[in-house]
């Protein structure tokens, strides 16, 4: 087999078992079982399993970045350089919930492992996620001009809250639709983007709210 069909294979065989079993129950001699090539190929192409975790995920996170980067970019020069918040917002998490939500995708082998890496929280996964955060400073960039009298702090607030309902959607998406008795349609991938939008954008524009001080620290001042 051809080095570079082997690397494929293998890539392949993994993203397949751990969108099936997870990253905990997969070892490297069930990928080179589903790949039908030998362990010292997988070393020899990765070097360790946490190396070829990376790459898969590096992968497919680069092809949602990628589309987030460009749907931001077309606002924004849509709008002479400024993109109204709930559009910067739709960028943002739109790829993201379309690329893992809907009867299409839940059933793809990629949508089901970058479900499966936002669930499973393992080392490889989270030192990329703490690393590569340059195109969110875009993201940063673009709040900020769409909502100047915004503190830092409140942009970066609601940056994370929108991401962080939109993996939460989607890791949670099968207990929504019991609890909800199937009221909650989660194939409507649409609907779901407009929601999680307009819910950021309502922490995001509505007055602000001071933070309350700690307990501890007013029994101090009070004394």
């Amino acid at each position: 087999m051809a080095s570079d069909q082997t690397r494929t294979s293998i890539l392949a065989a993994a993203e397949r078992l751990y969108a099936d079993r997870g990253f905990g129950d997969v070892t490297l001699r069930d990928i080179v079982a589903e790949a039908s090539v030998n362990l010292a190929a997988v070393n020899y192409h990765f070097g360790s399993k946490d190396e070829l975790i990376a790459e898969l995920f590096v992968t497919r996170s680069i092809a949602t970045n990628r589309e987030r980067l460009h749907e931001l970019k077309m606002a924004e020069e849509q709008g002479g350089g400024r993109a109204p918040i709930e559009v910067i917002l739709r960028a943002l998490v739109g790829p993201t919930l379309r690329g893992c939500l809907g009867p299409e995708n839940q059933r793809s082998t990629a949508a089901r492992f970058m479900i499966r890496a936002s669930i499973e929280s393992v080392p490889p996964i989270r030192r990329i996620k703490n690393r590569e955060i340059d195109h969110l400073r875009k993201f940063v960039g673009a709040m900020r001009r769409a909502l100047p009298d915004r503190s830092d702090v409140d942009i970066y607030w609601g940056l994370n809250f929108a991401l962080a309902m939109a993996h939460h959607t989607i890791r949670e998406s099968e207990r929504l639709t019991k609890l909800s008795e199937g009221k909650c349609d989660l194939d409507d991938v649409e609907d779901v983007v407009a929601r999680v939008v307009s819910v950021a954008t309502m922490a995001l524009t509505m007055g602000k709210i001071e933070a309350k001080a700690p307990a501890r620290a007013l029994a101090r001042d009070a004394r």
